[in-house]
């Protein structure tokens, strides 16, 4: 990995840092001495590389977090935002629990009512989802909602939160009969925090799928504090750089400090890794978000999203308790520790298990990143505004609820042996502990306080929680 220069440089902002006469000089050095590549070095560029490009020999090097942004949400070349991209589904580039079977979401919505049903049940309420893919969560835990005549009566609205207008197409065409009943509104907001406060209304939040595809930092840890990991342009076309790690990060957060025995993958990219010459005051913030890095030894790589942190914050000023309260689920790639390699790329032309470049055409693919469910529950607060529940393993959430009651009834009553048999199936990807059952992490919060039995299912997690 390169390194570029230590300089005078303090831990201001890092574009203030980048953009200092003597940093344009030094980037326009490195620059001259970068060849110029032909289209057949790495196929063509991108129209998010060409952004790129101009960006880094303007200004210096990317943080993760920009490039992730640039991906994954730039307003026109943004893998969520062009409609030709078939993100979700048979067609898109990965399938989600919710695509897979209607259980899933069907369950979901059981332990939101349960949770209303004993917290507010005479009080209307809401529901908000995060990132809502092709509208199928959606409409499944609708459908549940609309079968019992309590909770059909008291639901007064659905926010989506959707920054992509090809997206929202697709959801609004999923949901379109809910419009066209005597059923609640369906709006639309760019974020979290654009929702308006309902102090007279309980409030449902589900985030499925959602915070893994927030941009994450990349820091490293070094005897001077934490150093930002950027991005620059390659050198040369046959540089070969490793995504991290110097030590495993996950190994070191329980306890083992022993160095991976696995080799990290080397890939070839007109891109490469560069440390930050000093601290920047991303690095230095994040770096110290929780008690939990300053155990990490020197040359620790971890990825943090403070983005991911002031979600976790908007929802709980969403269903804190100085209003009829609320309950949200966090279902996610992540488990309860911090990782320092967990950046992937998705894209449908690829092998499903094929590690590949995460720079692999940028824009094009879909790239995420695992949720630090520890840094999660310590970002909703310590004060007692909410209260975090877990975290389970998807299938044992699933289980807990009952899935295999939910699939003998539908068995009971589909129509032939292979619809039987591909009920089943379904069912056993979302639960299978080597899969999905085991991949996903699920955290409850409610804004009640917890009593001696604590929240079902979630009844013997907070001391057995090695996830």
């Amino acid at each position: 990995m390169l390194r570029l220069p230590r300089q005078s440089c303090s831990s201001k902002v890092l574009s203030s840092c980048l953009q200092r006469p003597y940093r344009q000089a030094r980037i326009r050095s490195l620059a001259s001495h970068v060849r110029q590549w032909t289209p057949d070095d790495f196929g063509p560029l991108t129209d998010i590389e060409k952004i790129m490009v101009n960006s880094i020999k303007a200004t210096g090097p990317l943080s993760f977090a920009t490039y992730m942004q640039l991906c994954l949400s730039h307003p026109t070349h943004g893998y969520y935002m062009n409609p030709q991209h078939a993100v979700f589904g048979t067609r898109g580039d990965f399938t989600t629990s919710p695509e897979i079977s209607q259980v899933f979401g069907e369950l979901l919505a059981v332990w939101l009512l349960e949770r209303w049903m004993n917290s507010a049940p005479s009080q209307p309420f809401r529901i908000i989802e995060l990132g809502p893919g092709r509208g199928t969560l959606m409409d499944d835990m609708l459908r549940v909602f609309r079968q019992f005549p309590a909770s059909r009566a008291k639901l007064t609205n659905v926010h989506l939160v959707e920054t992509s207008p090809a997206m929202r197409a697709l959801q609004e065409s999923k949901l379109k009969h809910i419009v066209h009943e005597s059923s609640p509104g369906i709006a639309w907001h760019d974020a979290l925090d654009d929702i308006p406060r309902s102090p007279d209304t309980y409030t449902m939040v589900v985030a499925h799928e959602f915070l893994d595809a927030l941009p994450v930092h990349l820091i490293e840890k070094t005897s001077h504090g934490w150093h930002e990991v950027l991005i620059a342009l390659s050198q040369d076309q046959s540089v070969r750089y490793t995504m991290p790690t110097a030590q495993t990060t996950e190994n070191v957060l329980h306890g083992d400090s022993r160095k991976s025995a696995s080799k990290p993958q080397a890939v070839s990219s007109r891109w490469t890794p560069v440390l930050s010459p000093t601290p920047t005051a991303m690095s230095t913030l994040l770096g110290n978000l929780s008690p939990r890095f300053a155990n990490l030894p020197v040359g620790s790589r971890i990825e943090v999203s403070g983005t991911v942190v002031k979600t976790a914050r908007s929802i709980a000023e969403l269903i804190m308790q100085d209003s009829v309260g609320g309950s949200a689920l966090v279902v996610d790639y992540g488990a309860e520790h911090a990782t320092g390699n967990s950046l992937r790329v998705g894209c449908r032309v690829l092998s499903q298990h094929k590690i590949v470049d995460i720079f692999h055409r940028p824009g094009e693919c879909d790239i995420t990143a695992n949720v630090d469910f520890a840094l999660l529950k310590e970002s909703l607060g310590h004060d007692g505004i909410v209260t975090s529940l877990g975290t389970l393993r998807q299938g044992e959430f699933l289980k807990r609820l009952g899935v295999q009651l939910r699939v003998a009834s539908l068995i009971r009553t589909a129509p032939t042996m292979e619809r039987k048999k591909a009920i089943e199936d379904d069912v056993s990807r979302l639960v299978d502990p080597l899969g999905m059952g085991g991949q996903y992490a699920v955290l409850g919060i409610t804004s009640e306080k917890k009593g001696d039995q604590g929240f079902w299912p979630f009844l013997d997690v907070e001391h057995n929680n090695n996830v």
